[in-house]
This record gives C-alpha cells, structure tokens and sequence, in this order.
C-alpha cells in the first residue's frame, strides 16, 4: 500500500512540475487530472489557438523502456475520446484546433513532444 502511495504522490509532484515547465513556456493552464467516464487527461492547456491535451509520463531508469513509449496506440484512443468528450462538455466547435502532446521525463530530463498523435 505504501509504495501505491509513493507512486501516486511522485506521479503528482512530476505533473506539477510539467506544469510549472508549460506555464514558463507560454502556455495557460486549464485543467489538471481531468476525468470523465472515458478516462483521463493529465493535463489541458491552451497554447496560442490549440487546445492541447498532454500526457506525462516518467522513468526513473530505460529499465522499462522510454516514458514516451508508454503512450500506446490504446493509451492515445483513450486519450483522443477524453479529448472529445471534453470538447462537448465545453460547447467548442468540432473545428476548435487540437493537438496532442506528451511529456516525458526521465528522472530529471525533460523530453517534450509536440503533436506527438492525432485523433485515432
């Protein structure tokens, strides 16, 4: 129980640092941890005209592979689905432009992916 703890405390204290990185490159900050029934998003910003939907990921070692290689083909449907389903809650356009990044860190490298998929 302790190490689940651990895990999901370090998951925090790393998203909040990829906040911290987006907002001094320029981007507003919408929503953290949003959840719906179809699953969750780490974070939404806004960089200039995009809704971007970013997801963290960290390793502390290429033990296990890349963090980025954790975004899988059904980690980036899921994500797409979160995405609009967000966009209906929030009455945006279905033109509303859109894009799909990923965060990864490994330990204390940042590796930051623009467009790293699109809607599936």
């Amino acid at each position: 129980m302790k190490e689940a703890y651990n895990k999901r405390k370090l998951g925090a204290e790393v998203e909040r640092f990829i906040t911290q990185y987006l907002t001094e490159q320029g981007f507003c900050i919408l929503e953290t941890n949003y959840r719906c029934r179809q699953g969750e998003i780490d974070i939404i910003a806004k960089d200039d005209t995009y809704y971007v939907f970013i997801e963290v990921k960290y390793r502390k070692s290429t033990a296990y592979g890349l963090p980025q290689e954790a975004v899988g083909y059904s980690k980036q449907r899921r994500i797409c689905k979160v995405a609009q389903f967000y966009l209906y809650e929030k009455h945006l356009p279905e033109t509303t432009p859109v894009r799909f990044d990923v965060a990864a860190v490994l330990n204390d490298k940042v590796s930051y992916f623009k467009d790293a998929f699109s809607f599936t």
